[in-house]
């Protein structure tokens, strides 16, 4: 199918270009091709070619772009054609083409890859299909499985004048998906959906964990229509937005065996029931759709005053029937979910400048979601069932906003800001234990003050301070499974919240932001900008676990000197520390804190009028620190724990990057280009391995990422245009 739309969109671009071509039109055009080599000395520099597909080994690399415009003055058309990575996993070709105040046409076509940076060996067999057949080992003792998921996209659009006034605007989009994605799944017992199956023993392992590669084969495709109206007042358009996707695949059924590895990795047969836990089949992503009407417009009321409003109405839905997917067990009489999702959006705003140095701005935004999923005993713990659940919700927000402009140099903005949701009545049968707190309602207000000031005009600057404040309704009780009740005095010890999780979504929170902005030119040569912000948020709930507060703190220096009309440097420097205080049950106190620092440094210039040169050295430095400590309720096994662990380790990415240039203009229409890319990076991970050994899988399954990963990447382009 990709084959066939590449070739379609090619023999369109063909019949457009031979068209325009005919015209004897105005015709400026270039072009750009070449070759790459990609040098890493290991075949393993994955996080280089992520997202590029320049990755895995010493291998040419051709390039091809190209970039084609045609204008005609006298018919008043214009066309142009962009293509960009042709030959390579990203390729994009795009063309437009338009007669000036009467219509336009543009088409795309794209792809993108993805390649997963980790590395996994297995024996599994039938990787990318839904009925894969797991095959214990050894850990590393199977072969090389390269995942990855590609992209490939066509997309047309049209613009048509109907009259004076009145437009027509349609665009169609649709998108293949396919590939593997790392995946899995597990089980530990004992459990009380497994009454048969027990916790390990000598002679059997009562938890596993196995890799499952997830198959991908999907569409998105999306249609969009709005017809347009405007007038001397009032402008105005109606639209549609359809949503539409498909997978091919509706289940993951995998063939497991009946041994696996224990945590030791011993291979032992499976306790009971654990064997038919993890061959279960696995939904994957159902087909579903979307459709959205809506109206939005602004009217003039007076040369000072404009008023502008939206009103739109949409519907989800999912229907994908169970055992046409391979999926059994759905509730007597229900086929499939008959997920339905009804929204509703109005927005209505009006703005007013009733002098010229004062301005006003008022907003009120409405969203109600209503969830019409039908209400069916789909789980089951032990013997006792229990529903899906209802997830409604209407938000409501204002906005004002107030401008004065003191003097030419100096203004002044205040905002004022209102938000409340409510989630709606909770779904008593959806839960029949493990329910700690929940809140139907929140409330937050929040204000902006910010001014901005111009000494001259080699110096200006800004500072803005936002708080907000977070509340809402008493807080929910469960009622063992019956649903839940309203508590109005929450620190009464009888309702066991001070030992409760609250979702930090719904808690009290209190937020402060500083943010400080400068532009300082003290010469024509020299231009520097600063920029600093720093926030904290609070959070308040009635039990001592949880998250408790967040710091962020960001300073960033952008400088930028032209040592001549020839030759200019640049230097950026950047520093953000982002930091999360939480308590857990056991006496557990974790403080994360994400330490991230950035330095660069350019030059471009000209060693002659036909040669330029350029570069860029980049170093990135990204730190998580798990800061663990114990109060005085954690037990002795934990502080035993702590004491021989130390705790969780860091994890810390280091990169350097050089990337340099050359450009030579052979003559007016052609240039020789050579570009060097070099990419040192450094990744100490523990979620995928610890201290050189892999993470592995029940199965003997291992995902590994080399820590130490360097590329060189050497490519020489010749360019070439026309008129």
């Amino acid at each position: 199918m990709t084959h066939a739309r590449q070739t379609a969109l090619t023999l369109a671009l063909l019949t457009a270009l031979g068209a325009v071509h005919a015209e004897g039109s105005e015709v400026e055009s270039t072009i750009h091709f070449g070759l790459g080599m990609l040098g890493s000395g290991r075949a393993d520099n994955t996080r280089f070619g992520q997202y590029s597909g320049v990755r895995l080994g010493d291998r040419p690399v051709g390039l091809l772009s190209l970039d084609y415009q045609r204008r005609d003055d006298e018919a008043g058309t214009s066309m142009w054609l962009r293509g960009s990575d042709l030959l390579g996993e990203t390729r994009e070709l795009a063309l437009g083409w338009n007669k000036q105040g009467d219509w336009k046409l543009r088409a795309r076509y794209g792809e993108t890859v993805r390649h997963d940076p980790n590395s996994v060996n297995t024996l599994l067999t039938g990787a990318g299909s839904t009925s894969p057949q797991v095959v214990a080992g050894a850990a590393g003792g199977g072969s090389e499985l390269h995942l990855k998921q590609q992209r490939s996209g066509f997309g047309i659009g049209l613009w048509k004048a109907l009259g004076p006034a009145l437009s027509l605007e349609l665009d169609l989009k649709t998108e293949d998906k396919v590939g593997t994605r790392l995946f899995g799944v597990g089980m530990n017992c004992p459990s009380l959906l497994l009454p048969t199956c027990r916790g390990a023993t000598g002679i059997s392992t009562g938890s596993a964990l196995v890799m499952l590669p997830e198959p991908i084969h999907a569409n998105h495709s999306q249609v969009e229509a709005r017809l347009s109206y405007a007038g001397e007042q009032l402008r105005v358009s109606a639209g549609y937005y359809g949503s539409f996707f498909n997978n091919r695949y509706d289940a993951l059924t995998p063939q497991i065996p009946g041994s696996l590895n224990n945590p030791v990795g011993s291979l032992l047969p499976l306790s009971p029931g654990l064997l038919t836990a993890l061959s279960q089949p696995i939904a994957l992503a159902p087909d579903n759709q979307a459709h959205q009407l809506d109206i939005t417009g602004v009217y003039t009321l007076t040369p000072i005053a404009l008023l502008n409003f939206k009103l739109g109405m949409g519907q989800a839905m999912q229907h994908q029937n169970f055992a046409a997917s391979g999926l059994s067990g759905a509730p007597a009489g229900v086929a499939d979910l008959g997920g339905r999702l009804d929204s509703t959006q109005a927005q209505l705003g009006f703005s007013l400048r009733p002098t010229p140095k004062l301005a006003l701005q008022a907003e009120w935004r409405y969203e109600d979601r209503d969830d019409k999923t039908p209400i069916q005993l789909y789980n089951v713990e032990d013997k006792s069932f229990y529903t899906n659940r209802s997830l409604p919700s209407t938000k409501s927000r204002g906005k004002l906003q107030l401008s004065y402009r003191f003097s030419n140099n100096l203004r002044g903005t205040l905002v004022g800001q209102f938000e409340a949701i409510d989630r709606g009545v909770f779904t008593a049968s959806s839960a029949i234990s493990g329910v700690s707190a929940l809140r139907q309602r929140t409330d937050e207000t929040v204000y902006k003050a910010e001014l901005r000031h111009s000494v001259s005009e080699f110096f200006s600057g800004s500072l803005g301070f936002e708080r907000s404040q977070r509340d809402g309704s008493n807080w929910l009780k469960d009622n063992s499974g019956l649903g839940v009740s309203e508590v109005s005095d929450p620190t009464n010890p009888a309702n066991g919240f001070a030992t409760a999780i609250f979702m930090p979504t719904l808690a009290d929170r209190q937020r402060d932001k500083l943010k400080l902005r400068a532009e300082l030119q003290p010469s024509e040569a020299l231009t520097l900008q600063f920029s600093a912000e720093g926030g904290r948020d609070r959070y308040t709930s009635p039990s001592s676990y949880g998250l408790q507060r967040t710091e962020m703190d960001m300073v960033a220096l952008d400088a930028d000197y032209a040592l001549s009309d020839n030759w200019h440097l640049n230097a950026n420097l950047s520093q953000g520390i982002q930091t999360l205080h939480q308590a857990r049950p056991a006496g557990y106190l974790l403080s994360f804190r994400n330490k991230n620092i950035g330095v660069g440094a350019g030059f471009s210039g000209k060693l002659s009028a036909k040669f330029s040169v350029g570069g860029n050295l980049g170093y990135v430095d990204d730190v998580n620190v798990y800061t663990q400590a114990l109060d005085a309720m954690a037990g002795a096994d934990s502080a035993a724990l702590l004491a021989a662990t130390g705790g969780l380790p860091d994890v810390v990415y280091r990169q350097t990057s050089l990337r340099l240039f050359g450009r030579y203009e052979i003559d007016a229409k052609s240039a020789l280009r050579l570009d060097l890319v070099h990419e040192r990076s450094r990744l100490s991970d523990w979620s995928w391995g610890y201290q050189g050994l892999p993470f592995a899988y029940s199965d003997g399954s291992t995902v590994w990422q080399q820590p130490n990963q360097r590329a060189t990447l050497i490519a020489i382009t010749y360019s070439y245009k026309w008129r």
